[in-house]
């Protein structure tokens, strides 16, 4: 098996969307699977999907096909979903609010085990059955439950001051909707960087692109 840190990001992003796919398939009592299949599928080539497979060791036989329960908690395994790393989340404004509520950590592999604010309207309330708890007592929750990773989800301008706090008290992973940029001033962190302005834009220009191309065919 070749070295983790020899694979490249652009495999890694794949692999959620294979878990995504195959989990789906599993639900529907689907029990084998070709790569010609997910190919079509997933709108990839089948080479590219036993080359991204292929990383992490061999699966599936040729001329059999892959075993779809098997593939999706390998996968998992590779993943590292079933290390259920604890989680906190920093801003339970409308976006905080929506991901703790919304998102099901325990599948994404993370526990959330926190939830934080410093406005007296949300502190005492419960969101997804965890009480939303004064920033104040950040440092003996943190002390206390060790969390691995942080959910950012409060203003550009707090977060300089907040991610030196977490990283004071050991959080080194991220998961940052914010637009600063944590991995400046802390080199170590992994960060997630979630920019969904950008994703919009991106968007925006594959329908700009779509509609000229429309209009010199026409």
């Amino acid at each position: 098996m070749p070295k983790r840190e020899n694979i490249s990001m652009s495999v890694i992003r794949r692999l959620p969307r294979y878990h995504r796919f195959l989990s789906h398939l599993r639900e529907k009592g689907v029990t084998r699977i070709s790569s010609t299949e997910l190919s079509a599928k997933l709108g990839l080539t089948a080479s590219q999907i036993r080359q991204d497979l292929n990383c992490f060791g061999g699966f599936g036989q040729q001329g059999y096909g892959y075993i779809v329960d098997q593939l999706c908690d390998e996968i998992g395994i590779i993943l590292g979903l079933q290390n259920q790393y604890k989680a906190i989340l920093i801003g339970a404004g409308n976006l905080g609010q929506a991901i703790a509520s919304h998102m099901n950590f325990p599948e994404d592999g993370f526990r959330l085990v926190g939830i934080f604010d410093s406005s007296p309207f949300k502190i005492g309330n419960r969101l997804n059955g965890i009480e939303i708890l004064d920033m104040e007592r950040l440092e003996p929750f943190c002390e206390r439950e060790k969390p691995a990773m942080a959910v950012l989800c409060v203003p550009r301008e707090a977060v300089s001051e907040l991610s030196d706090r977490l990283y004071a008290l050991g959080v080194r992973s991220f998961w940052n909707f914010s637009h600063y940029d944590v991995a400046v001033k802390h080199t170590d962190v992994i960060v997630e960087n979630v920019h969904l302005n950008d994703s919009l834009m991106t968007l925006c220009y594959q329908i700009h692109n779509a509609s000229q191309q429309a209009e010199k065919e026409s």
